[in-house]
């Protein structure tokens, strides 16, 4: 059902003298099971969503440990879950996607931070930021300032990674504060090894339980008028300690020499990326042996004055490398600097754009300008430049002859393509209507040849976002949301608000099984038993116990049923919410669960039927209405083998997984018959044999040839 980790888990058990390998985000899980964490939680998400799913599929070794693993609605309910670090000695930790999770997380953050903890408290959020991210263009750096939280941004390499998990729970307590650590899509991915330890046991965890539970302390509590003191203790006392054990542990690194006239602050997620380009210039090696003074914040937040007046003190001018905006850095250094009455010149964003992702290609251009204006040479690094740029331009001119970028869509078969079919249907009899989009894999639908959603402004919130739009218009609007929406936010902020305010419109809930955009997670609706964690909560018992009182359910491959159900959801008399529960497993899902099951009966002799799909090219128009109705990566066209025409006919790719929607949508918007359904027969019986053979001959006898069999053994 989900990806498995056994080779992964298997590492996680590694001890003293031995040698662990693999990715950065692997190297975090081993790194809390060696610091003696007592709980962890939170909830999945990209790019960090390798670390719940191996906690989830290793919970044996969690379990030997004593350590608690909660795997959260929410990352709300994760940021919550460290409320146990304020009155205990226990190390937790929790983890979800930035820096929307870390949105819907703010309110417990913030009261966290506060109170202050005991224990080691860590926050791992995926930093998913730049030309390769999912979600908006924002920072976790702005909750880090504005709560008093620490954050870490660690050199991407292993044995760094594992050296600031562990620290990360020292500095906590030796501040009283929680950490954030930010680890990169890059550094998450990164590929390494590191000396592992052996796992730690906590003092206080399951296995090892508290005599008695924590005395009242009102001054533990983030309510006024403690919060007053808090808010003093964060400037007086915390922010210190934190900046005094940064500077004695040595978190941050200094590279190259001690003095030279110009040198480098940069964010430790940023290091590998520089020193690439510090190579090009022949200013550095693979090692990162760089002749440039460099200083590397593994942690961003808080910065320790003395040690940027050290680094700065001499020097002519400092380039401070911060990947996005505000400069909250680069104000924080030139702040120091002036306070200091050092006056360095500081350069940043002067040089580097003020947004964005620092791609290679960014941050040579402004490496190249800052070495250029203080005389270091640099030709290397100018005529990588040029090497680039000169690559660009041939891509560039070849663009008039390539094809066309194929915009993102849904995998081959997946199961809420046909409900947007259907949608599009709908809208061509009724007219357009708003559709409000939400976050997962329904948002593919947004573009081409969908090109359905009028807005998106958070996991689950589609519903809540049209209700201002419910009853202005002639038609009721339209919400997505997927299962993984539904429970994570939307049941509350959507169905409750809309049941209690009366509004009238329709949502459909893409009921996949899963949360699918993030690798296939279970959910409190997900089919229990096995390895995963799912209670087959039934949503449409839900919906009905929340008040909703029309609730259809429908086969999402049956596109005449989606479009019926759809229509009828627009035309009927009844006011109130109208829920659509759209079920169909996510194909990828699906595909591996079948797919060993078929080969070991296949391997063992039984009969196994795989269904394709075919398009027969004599009763194809070539209108290609199915493609613009479907938009499967599996149906494309290809040209015509009769002289007399020259539009291309359909055609249907190796790549079918025999879901049917080509020809369900061909049968619902009334197109040409010119889909078959093909079985594919491995192991045929007595049976299959006989019937290709009485298919053979009356094909023979009718003189035909041109169509496809009705059965295709297997030899």
């Amino acid at each position: 059902m989900e990806v498995s980790f056994h080779k992964e888990i298997g590492n996680l058990k590694l001890g003293q003298g031995d040698t662990f390998r693999g990715e950065g985000i692997l190297a975090v899980t081993k790194a809390l099971l060696q610091s003696g964490v007592s709980y962890v939680g939170g909830y999945q998400g990209a790019p960090v969503s390798h670390l719940l799913d191996v906690l989830v599929q290793s919970e044996d070794i969690l379990d030997e440990l004593g350590i608690h693993l909660e795997t959260c609605t929410n990352e709300a309910a994760a940021a919550a879950m460290l409320a146990a670090s304020i009155n205990y000695p226990m190390r937790g930790c929790v983890t979800w996607k930035s820096i929307v999770g870390t949105n819907v997380a703010a309110d417990a953050l913030s009261n966290l931070a506060s109170a202050g903890v005991q224990g080691g408290a860590l926050i791992v959020v995926g930093e998913d930021y730049g030309e390769g991210a999912s979600v908006i263009q924002e920072r976790t750096h702005a909750y880090a300032l504005k709560s008093s939280i620490w954050l870490t941004d660690p050199r991407p390499d292993l044995s760094n990674i594992v050296r600031m998990v562990e620290k990360s729970f020292e500095l906590s307590e030796a501040s009283a504060t929680p950490v954030m650590m930010e680890l990169r899509i890059r550094a998450c991915h990164v590929f390494g090894d590191f000396d592992a330890k052996d796992n730690l046991a906590a003092a206080h965890s399951s296995r090892h339980k508290l005599a008695e539970p924590a005395t009242f302390d009102y001054a533990r509590l983030s309510h006024p008028p403690a919060t007053f003191g808090q808010e003093q203790d964060k400037i007086t006392r915390r922010t210190p300690a934190a900046q005094k054990f940064i500077v004695e542990n040595g978190l941050n690194e200094h590279f190259g020499p001690e003095t030279r006239e110009i040198g480098i602050i940069t964010q430790g997620g940023l290091f590998n990326n520089l020193n690439a380009r510090l190579i090009d210039a022949g200013l550095s090696d693979a090692f990162g042996n760089v002749t440039v003074p460099t200083l590397v914040l593994n942690v961003t937040h808080p910065l320790a004055p003395r040690q940027i007046e050290e680094f700065a003190r001499g020097k002519k001018a400092v380039l401070v490398l911060e990947e996005g905006a505000p400069e909250y850095i680069e104000q924080a250094v030139g702040q120091i600097l002036r306070r200091a009455d050092i006056q360095t010149k500081l350069h940043g964003k002067d040089i580097l754009p003020e947004a964005g992702e620092y791609t290679a290609r960014v941050l040579g251009q402004g490496l190249s300008e800052f070495l250029a204006r203080y005389g270091w040479p640099a030709d290397g690094l100018t005529g990588w430049l040029d090497q680039v740029d000169q690559t660009a331009q041939q891509v560039a001119d070849a663009a008039d002859h390539a094809l066309p970028p194929r915009p993102p869509t849904f995998c081959t078969g997946c199961p809420e393509r046909p409900v947007f079919s259907a949608m599009k249907l709908v809208r061509e009899e009724l007219g357009p209507v708003h559709v409000s989009a939400d976050i997962g894999c329904h948002a593919l639908a947004t573009f081409p040849p969908f090109s359905q959603g009028n807005s998106i402004l958070g996991y689950g919130m589609s519903l809540a976002s049209s209700a201002a739009v419910s009853g202005t218009q002639a038609r009721r609007p339209i919400s997505i949301m997927g299962d993984g929406g539904f429970w994570h936010n939307g049941l509350l902020t959507g169905v409750a608000s809309s049941v209690f305010n009366a509004d009238d419109e329709v949502l459909i809930v893409m009921n996949n099984g899963y949360s699918s955009a993030t690798g296939i997670q279970d959910l409190p609706s997900s089919a229990g038993g096995g390895a995963g964690r799912g209670k087959q909560l039934d949503m449409a018992a839900t919906l009905k116990d929340m008040g909703v009182k029309w609730v259809r359910r429908v086969n999402n491959y049956k596109v005449s049923d989606v479009f019926k159900t759809l229509k009828e959801a627009q035309t009927t008399k009844e006011k109130g919410l109208k829920v659509i529960l759209a079920d169909g497993e996510c194909q990828l899902a699906r595909q591996r669960r079948i797919r060993p099951q078929v080969a070991r009966a296949s391997a063992a002799g039984e009969r196994v039927v795989r269904t394709r799909f075919w398009v027969d090219e004599e009763t194809c128009t070539g209108d290609h209405s199915c493609i613009r109705l479907s938009g499967c990566p599996s149906l494309t066209v290809k040209p015509t083998t009769d002289p007399l025409r020259t539009d291309p006919v359909a055609h249907v790719n190796n790549d079918c997984v025999g879901c049917g929607l080509c020809g369900e949508v061909s049968h619902a918007a009334q197109l040409c018959p010119s889909f078959a359904q093909i079985d594919i027969i491995e192991n045929p019986g007595r049976w299959d044999r006989l019937r290709r053979r009485l298919s053979e001959t009356l094909m023979r006898l009718f003189g035909g040839g041109a169509a496809a069999p009705a059965v295709q053994p297997a030899e």
